[in-house]
């Protein structure tokens, strides 16, 4: 390694915003294996999906609607 380094031209990451958070989240098994059975089809990891549609529902505020009878 070098003893200096130049950082004048850096520039700061533009996906500092980006970062993702961990969580736990617990899902019926069912959900798990759906996502798991796309992750295989598509080669995209199953985490990956399921954030992806969760995105995608916060993003045309989707509402769940439930009837309760």
């Amino acid at each position: 390694m070098r003893d200096q380094y130049d950082f004048s031209n850096s520039v700061p990451n533009p996906y500092v915003k980006k970062l993702k958070k961990q969580i736990t989240i617990r899902l019926d098994q069912d959900v798990i294996e759906y996502f798991k059975q796309l992750s295989d089809q598509n080669g995209v990891p199953y985490q990956n999906l399921i954030n992806l549609y969760l995105k995608d529902c916060a993003q045309s505020h989707k509402e769940l609607k439930l009837n309760w009878q």
